[in-house]
Order: structure tokens, then sequence, then C-alpha cells
């Protein structure tokens, strides 16, 4: 009897180890399968942030544009020089990498990313917050790859297509700092619909063509920011572009975008009869990009010589040159020069530098006007800028201090802006009576865990 009690006994207890081998066995091939094809990662960040005056930002106020433009009162007081203070996490992020996925000579991938801005009713425009932050679609594609395609000689190229929501081709390239905008309106910032191809013919020159729709950034018009000019041009926005990559760290890019869209349907012509019209636009934005990587230093650069680049967070837009009686209407593209440049040196302790220069060269060609003034009615300019926007500087010093994954930043952005008094403007769209410059001073600390 107790021999039979012993054994019952142990076989109690050998019972959980036994389901555990049968369920570990059972899940295994699910197990190994999500760790060869899926990589899950994101981080939650948390910004703190003071400034000196109240200025033009979104995303709770935490991605920066530039500082709002004079209001005097009656006293002559500058009713926008209000200092204010926020902290939030809301540009915490959650995305995973697919790969690993191969048929015949073909292998496939994919990329979804979410953070939690949706839901806020905050806007660039708008010193409101308010809400609960929700996900919302950051990036989303898929990757389709061929690898080891014959060239001349030794050389083998690999090309792959991206076809979904990603970065745009222009703004890739950001300079080293902690800020949410990554150096814009100095530079591009997009996501958006596209398909591109990345064609690398050898080891050092890369190949890229995109075609892109507007989604979240955009152009303006008569309507305000809106996806329909690109809608109803039928047309997507184009971008050809090459890079060349050395053996010893240096990297330089060229291209540049093709855009061409409707701003308008439909007019009214000479008898005040509403009719089809055949408006459109078409500029192009060239930039070039310089990188420099050696041990822990790092150095990099970045011209944009952009026409109507609102689209792209640029501080651009575009105006009408003519009226004729069929009711259609010719246009003209403002230009703007944006560039920056960064260095960045460290590991554990990292210390970055940036400086950005932003030019409004006006437009180029008059705009209908009278007497060499331009209504300001009859030219669109970036939302998240001001028309009277004539020429704008930034300098951002900045140190994290980085423990395995995670991370303890400070940040000091001073960013001047100037402006014209904004009661006239030129044949090219530009204020330049009453020039004067308005200042204000960021400063941001960051802590964020990455996983």
């Amino acid at each position: 009897m107790k021999k039979t009690f012993v054994i019952a006994l142990s076989l109690f207890l050998a019972l959980p180890s036994f389901a555990a081998t049968k369920e570990s066995k059972d899940n295994a091939p699910v197990k190994e399968h999500l760790q060869n094809h899926f990589k899950f990662y994101g981080f939650i960040r948390n910004f703190f942030t003071f400034d000196t005056r109240e200025s033009t930002a979104g995303t709770g106020d935490l991605f920066y544009y530039l500082p709002k433009d004079q209001k005097l009162n009656e006293l002559g007081d500058d009713l926008n020089a209000m200092p204010s203070f926020r902290f939030l996490a809301l540009t915490s992020r959650v995305g995973v990498d697919v790969s690993g996925y191969q048929i015949g000579s073909t292998s496939f991938g994919a990329k979804v990313e979410a953070d939690f801005y949706s839901g806020l009713t905050s806007s660039a425009t708008s010193s409101k917050i308010n809400g609960t932050a929700q996900l919302r679609l950051r990036q989303a594609y898929v990757t389709i790859g061929w690898k080891d395609l014959p060239m001349s000689g030794d050389a083998k190229a690999a090309v792959s297509l991206k076809i979904g929501q990603a970065w745009h081709p222009m703004a890739a390239d950001q300079p080293h700092v902690l800020s949410l905008e990554t150096g814009a309106p100095f530079g591009p910032f997009s996501r958006t619909p596209q398909v591109t191809m990345d064609a690398n013919l050898g080891k050092h020159v890369i190949l890229t063509a995109s075609a892109i729709w507007q989604q979240q950034y955009l152009s303006q018009g008569p309507s305000g920011a809106s996806a329909e000019y690109m809608k109803y041009s039928c047309t997507p926005e184009g971008y050809l572009g090459v890079s060349f990559k050395s053996d010893n760290g240096f990297l330089a890019r060229i291209g540049s975008n093709v855009l061409s869209i409707k701003p308008r349907r439909t007019g009214k012509n000479s008898n005040g009869v509403e009719v089809k019209v055949s408006d459109r636009i078409t500029t192009f934005s060239p930039f070039i990009y310089l990188q420099y990587k050696s041990g822990k230093f790092e150095a990099k650069a970045k011209s944009t010589f952009s026409q109507a680049g609102e689209h792209m967070n640029l501080m651009s837009g575009y105006g009408i040159t003519e009226k004729f009686a069929d009711g259609h209407y010719e246009y003209a593209p403002i230009q703007t020069s944006s560039t920056w440049a960064s260095i960045s040196y460290g590991k554990k302790w990292q210390f970055m530098l940036m400086g950005g220069y932003i030019k409004n060269l006006g437009a180029t060609k008059d705009f209908v006007n009278e007497g060499g003034v331009t209504d300001k009615s009859d030219f669109y300019f970036s939302g998240n800028g001001s028309k009277n926007l004539n020429s704008m500087w930034r300098i951002i010093p900045a140190v994290t201090y980085n423990i395995g994954k995670f991370t303890l930043g400070l940040e000091y952005n001073m960013t001047a802006a100037e402006y014209g008094d904004g009661k006239s403007y030129n044949a090219r769209g530009l204020s330049l009576e009453g020039l004067h410059w308005i200042y204000n001073n960021r400063i941001q600390a960051m802590v964020k865990f990455t996983f």
C-alpha cells in the first residue's frame, strides 16, 4: 500500500513537468516563428518643455516651429511675450518590424509603427491642449526585395520596393537633436503614402525613385491645407535621388521632388458663370545632404531649395500671377532656402549641436498686384508659418546621458524669426516694411526608456 502511494504521488508530482514539456513542444514552433520574423520595439518618452514666448507648435506644443510675431495692445505691450510650461508622454511609440519571408529569390517584409498623439485638440495654430491621447498611425508599409542581381564584372545589385506610409525620401536625413521636430522647418519633415524603389548599384551607389501621395502633411490653397489639390490633379508627387557611400564613413545624397497640383477645380468667367478650370502649378525642390562618421564623432549638413514645399513642413507656398476672363488662374511658387548642420560626439555621454537658417526668397514671378503691392489673399503660405516671415535662424546645443536603454537629455533651443509688419506685400509676396526680430528660448528635458 505504501509502495503504491509513493508511486502515485510521484506520478502526480511529475504531471506538471510532463504537461509543461508537452506545452513547450507545442509552442516551440510559434515562439521560433515570432523570434525569426517579428521584432517588436518602442519607447516611453516624456518631454518637459519651457518657452519664454508664445510660439507656433503642434503635437501638444512639442513639435516646435517658430516664435509668434508681436501682438501689441493699445498700451504697447506684447501680448505674445508670455512664458509657458508643459510635460507630456504622448510621443511614446510602439512598432513591429517583419522580415525573413522568402519565396524563391524574392524577400518580403513589413513595418507597422504608431504613437499616441491622436485625440488631442492642440494644433500649430491653437494653444488648447485637451483630450486623451489615442494611438495613431506613423508608418505602415510592405517591402519586396531582390538581392545578388548581376552587374558588370563581379559587382552585384539589389533592388527593393517600399509600398505604404513611410518617411518622405527628402525627410529621411535628420540632424542631431532631442526635439520632436528633428530639424523642421529647416529641413523637410513628412511621412506619407508612397511607392519607393531603392536600387543598390554595387557597394557605393544607391538610386532612389518614388511616387508619393499626401495625407497628413498637405499643400496649401484656396481651401486651406488639403489633399484635394493633389487628388484632382491625378498626379502623384515624384522624387528622384542618388546616394554615394564611401568606405571611410562619408555619405552624400542629392535629389529633387516634382509636385503638380490643381488649386481649383472651378472658377467664374467674366460673365459670372461657374465653369470648370484647368488651374495647375508644377514645382521642383532640390536638396543636397552630406554626412561623415568616424568613431564617436558624426557630422551632418543639409540644404533644400524649395518651391511650394509647405507639404514637407517647409516655410514656403505659392500665389496667383494672372487671372483670365475664362475663369482660370496661373500661379508661381514662393522659393525658400533652408539649411541645417549638426555635429555629435560620444556614446554614454553624447554632446550635440545643431544650427539652421531659412530665407524667404519670394516668388519666381510677380503675383497679381496693383502698383507693385500684392493682396495677401492672392497667395498661400505654410499654415505653420506666417506670410510676413522673411528669415529665421535656430541654434540647439544638447546633451544626453545613456545608461543602457535609459536616456536622460537636456536641450536648449534659441529660435529667432524676422518678420515684416504684414501691412503690405510686394509683387513677389514679401513683407519688407517694418522688419523686426522675435526671439524664443526653449529649454527642454527628456526622459526615455527604449525597449
